[in-house]
């Protein structure tokens, strides 16, 4: 029987049920595809283990079934006891630690069959969601993770908590499913005819999943180009004022598949804060009603501005709108990291970043991560919130409490970043294996290793206060935004990845190709090269953003072969166009 498109699962879910009441109260292990496709709208992705794969198959067993659940939480922001409960549930129904996401949520994995209700109901209780952290709907809405006491931070994370409710979806089976007291009979569930479709998302929601971010320059922490929609403040006499808007990135792709590619956002327009709202949800329904639904592949957004162009994008979605639209304002970035260590917060009170190892919480290293952040929240009440970069930054910290809390952080091993090379700080990775089901190569459990090797690299070369970004993903699938990166590696295959240099420490450039196939163990030796020569020709003061952009072309404009072939055939060709157009005749005059 041939797979099911998605769009056809969606068509004849029920509003997102399908038959996952009946698969709940049954001993099975684990959920169609069908209703796997329906589960990531309530918040999870069906997982295994694919370390155990080969064993179990070699001993006649079935995989090793379990579910990674997602918080949805705007900006990333939750309070100590909400976090409490978080930690409660991953050592009752989970592995005993958290993953922090980029986009400011939790992750809790291996979740089995029998406690997966128990899980989303104890999110849902703690005053937080699960519903739409995944689907074909708008993602967990990022804003600025360090909460400075100022107009533009303020409004920023109201944005996001507004974006939060206008783009929540409103199906009934949510609360049907999973919520204790809510929850309709087994009998009475199978019989349930067709829901209403949502006033937003329609019937079939969107095309692929949506991403929204809003930014404030300087920092660009949320990776705002990276974004289907974005939204960068304009501060007027210490007061927002309005948003620049920004459409169409994304950085999903396929190896070898040359329709497919990195987009970074582009500017669209100027909008005053009043309107804000009302441009967003123009955005969203353009892209319901125009985004590819044939291709999943070609389904997010990045897909239509491109093959429409930003103009007529612009007018669609001003033809949706009443409010007034202008010319978008100059947008200067200087840093995608965060605001890591002591800081006053502008209100008399101090926030604090902790920088979290591949956002891994958890007590499996010397650093205990989650005994630490555990002792914070039940002896400071401390709220927090998780940054894109999937560190934390705790926040109105009375000054007398400082001392105290570098304490409890010594005590538990969690190291200060005045240790680190700057690279360091904003080095990342994806989750990768065992449990992502999409992942071709290690990731979080390699990258420390390879970092050990390229920090070496850096404190020779005396290059360990540049700030230089790298990322590391298991896949072409772009979870860690390793396409805007100063340098990243993607995985191809069991220990090899793609190597990418180019992107940029601000996150307002994309990578091009260098190698296409890179043992792990010799991607160190891929790098040195790269830094021996900013070391040797960079001027001085330049960043390596800067001087690569200065030295090195990766094609005349962003096009598919600048992530899919590599520099040397790139280069190439350019050279042979250079010469064929030096060669052709002078046109005649006259």
């Amino acid at each position: 029987m041939p797979k099911r498109s998605v769009e056809d699962i969606k068509d004849e879910s029920r509003g997102l049920r399908g038959t996952i009441v009946p698969t709940l109260h049954s001993d099975a292990t684990h959920f169609t595809d069908d209703d796997y496709q329906l589960l990531k709208f309530h918040g999870t992705y069906q997982q295994d283990d694919r370390d155990l794969r080969i064993e179990r198959k070699r001993a006649g067993l079935d995989k090793a079934w379990s579910f990674m659940v997602r918080s949805k939480m705007a900006g990333g922001e939750c309070t100590a006891d909400q976090y409490l409960q978080h930690d409660d549930i991953a050592e009752d129904l989970g592995v005993g630690n958290l993953r922090i996401t980029t986009r400011q949520g939790f992750q809790i994995h291996g979740i089995l069959m029998g406690g997966l209700k128990d899980c989303i109901a104890r999110i849902k209780d703690s005053g937080l969601t699960t519903l739409g952290a995944c689907g074909d709907v708008v993602r967990n809405t990022m804003s600025p993770a360090a909460p400075f006491d100022d107009a533009a931070h303020r409004d920023a994370q109201v944005l996001a908590e507004e974006m939060t409710e206008l783009f929540l979806p409103e199906t009934d089976s949510y609360l049907s499913i999973w919520l204790n007291g809510e929850k309709l009979m087994l009998d009475e569930e199978e019989k349930a005819t067709e829901a209403p479709a949502e006033p937003i998302y329609g019937k079939h929601y969107l095309p692929r999943k949506f991403k929204i971010a809003i930014a404030v320059p300087p920092r660009n922490d949320v990776d705002v180009f990276t974004q289907d929609l974005g939204f960068i403040s304009h501060v007027v006499d210490g007061e927002v004022e309005g948003y620049t808007v920004t459409v169409g990135g994304g950085f999903g792709m396929s190896h070898g598949k040359t329709v497919t590619r990195p987009y970074l956002a582009q500017p669209l327009f100027y909008v005053k804060r009043a309107h804000v709202l009302e441009a967003a949800e123009a955005v969203v329904t353009t892209q319901r009603d125009y985004g590819n639904r044939e291709d999943r592949k070609l389904a997010r957004m990045k897909y239509l501005v491109a093959s429409k162009g930003i103009d007529w994008f612009r007018q669609e979605v001003t033809s949706r709108m009443k409010g007034e639209t202008f010319p978008a304002k100059e947008l200067v970035f200087d840093t995608v990291g965060d605001a890591l260590g002591w800081h006053e917060q502008g209100n008399g009170k101090l926030l604090l970043g902790v920088w979290i190892e591949e956002g891994r919480v958890a007590d499996a290293t010397s650093a205990k991560y989650r005994s630490a952040m555990r002792e914070l929240a039940e002896k400071f009440r401390l709220p927090l919130r998780l940054t894109p970069n999937c560190n934390v930054i705790y926040f109105d910290i009375d000054p007398k409490d400082k001392d105290a809390i570098d304490e409890l952080l010594r005590r538990h091993n969690i190291p200060h970043t005045d240790e680190f090379t700057e690279a360091r700080k904003t080095a990342h990775a994806c989750v990768a294996l065992p449990t992502c089901g999409l992942a071709l190569a290690e990731s979080e459990r390699v990258f420390p290793s390879l970092m050990d090797k390229i920090d070496g690299i850096l404190r020779e070369l005396k290059l360990e206060k540049e700030a230089i970004l790298f990322r590391m993903t298991g896949c072409p699938n772009g979870c860690a935004r390793p396409y805007n990166a100063d340098i990243g590696f993607v995985g191809r295959a069991p220990g090899k990845y793609a190597f990418y240099v180019g992107g940029s420490i601000r996150g307002d450039r994309l990578v091009g190709l260098e190698e296409k196939t890179v043992p792990f163990d010799e991607l160190p030796g891929k790098v040195r090269p790269v830094l021996e020569e900013y070391a040797a020709n960079r001027h001085e003061g330049e960043s390596f953003t800067d001087y690569w952009g200065r030295t090195h072309v990766n094609g005349e404009e962003p096009s598919a072969d600048q992530f899919h072939v590599e520099l040397a055939a790139r280069a190439e060709r350019m050279a042979a166009a250079k010469a064929a157009k030096e060669a052709a005749p002078a046109p005649v005059q006259g």
